[in-house]
């Protein structure tokens, strides 16, 4: 088991890169599927994720060329509907194999989706849509069976916003039969970037970006090329990284506007930040102060920066409260935090945090994906030696963080 080792107490410094959108990119590879001719995919995200869903895009028959950061792939050889279980049950975007293979063979079968365990997760609102389009669903032995004679357009109201609904529900009604009515949309940056791959392969989606999406369906889709949006979470990981450490890193790259509700928190602690057109500076003078934090579907507070700036607020003068308003389990990283001496109480969805002068180096095992990350600004900004295990978490969403850390003056290594 891979671990990482983290020696505290050295400010970032310098400038660093992002990759690209993981949620974008674990959503456009299976909508690649619907296309009749080949697509390439660039700014791909060198992750685990990706590497695992390529592989199940093989095992059902398609053709996947890797070169870096570009992927290729053809679709035409597919000839199976039902991806490997072991696989599936490892991630959570397996899910969005059920819209493209539903869409593309009217059929699919999965395993129920894995992934980071932050709490419920159901997937009823993506089953309610593939219903109303004409689908039936089985549910048995943890597999997902899925099956319609044709889809048929259809008018669909979300009960909750969910970004794997509205996008699944994309994929599933491109190819669909007359005129489809998403309510109560997702506004994600990457559901648009998952429209706008469509609208290239020749889908006609139009809304995407907000609350209303309106799809109508098209007999055929081609290949195109893509560039895959920058990763807003992993730039936002990066710039509380430097303000927790005191450092000064140019976050470069980015779509500044994606990180508007991260970037107005930061600054109302105390954080400087300098906004140029690719790139934001983050800089720290003195001890921040407390601000209380609430999740919320996007433009709000995105769910997946809670943890990283729960040991922002740890370091600051002062009592946060942060209110957890998308995934009620997404506390449990907190007791290990607590190994370091941060302060934190949990009530429900809701946790407390008494800000503290210093942290000290701990053994900490990483919970989930984002748990991972801020276990990893904990042990830059800790005094002492902090190490993590059960780090495949974390390499399911950032591309080469020990190396991008070390580039900014880290000293953290990846031993085996």
């Amino acid at each position: 088991m891979d671990k990482f080792i983290i020696t505290g107490g050295n400010p970032l410094k310098g400038t660093v890169p992002i990759s690209g959108a993981k949620n974008s990119a674990v959503a456009i590879l299976p909508a690649a599927l619907l296309a009749d001719s080949p697509s390439i995919i660039d700014n791909l995200p060198d992750i685990s994720d990706i590497k695992l869903l390529s592989e199940m895009i093989e095992y059902l028959g398609g053709k996947v060329n890797r070169k870096g950061h570009e992927i290729c792939i053809e679709a035409n050889g597919i000839n199976s509907f039902y991806p490997p279980p072991e696989c599936a049950s490892q991630m959570r975007a397996s899910y969005y194999l059920i819209g493209a293979l539903l869409s593309r063979f009217k059929e699919a079968a999965i395993a129920m989706p894995g992934g980071c365990n932050i709490g419920v997760r159901p997937i009823d609102q993506h089953i309610k849509g593939f219903e109303a389009l004409g689908a039936k669903t089985l549910i048995e032995h943890g597999i997902i069976k899925i099956k319609a004679d044709k889809l048929i357009g259809n008018h669909i109201y979300f009960d909750v916003v969910s970004v794997g609904a509205t996008i699944n529900l994309m994929l599933a009604a491109c190819k669909a039969e007359g005129t489809t009515i998403l309510e109560n949309c997702a506004k994600e940056p990457h559901v648009v970037d998952v429209a706008t791959f469509l609208n290239g392969m020749g889908a006609n989606i139009k809304g995407a970006g907000t609350d209303t999406i309106k799809i109508i369906g098209v007999q055929d889709l081609h290949g195109c090329r893509h560039s895959v949006i920058p990763d807003q979470i992993e730039a936002g990981t990066y710039m509380v990284a430097a303000a927790a450490t005191g450092g000064d890193v140019v976050v470069r790259g980015i779509i500044p506007k994606h990180l508007e509700a991260v970037m107005a928190k930061l600054i109302e602690m105390g954080v400087i930040l300098e906004e140029g057109e690719d790139e934001i500076r983050v800089r720290t003078k003195g001890r921040l102060k407390a601000v209380d934090v609430k999740t919320l579907p996007y433009p709000g507070f995105p769910t997946d920066m809670q943890q990283l700036i729960a040991v922002l607020l740890a370091l600051s003068e002062g009592v946060s409260i942060i209110t957890e308003n998308v995934y009620e389990g997404r506390f449990k990283y907190l007791d290990e935090l607590k190994k370091m001496g941060v302060k934190a109480k949990v009530e429900g969805r809701t946790a407390v945090i008494e800000g503290v002068e210093r942290i000290t180096g701990a053994h900490l095992v990483a919970t989930d994906l984002r748990a991972g990350a801020a276990m990893i600004i904990a042990g830059l900004a800790a005094q002492g030696v902090t190490e993590i295990s059960h780090i495949e978490y974390i390499e399911r969403g950032y591309e080469s963080i020990e190396k991008k850390l070390r580039a900014l003056g880290a000293d953290i290594k990846k031993i085996k």
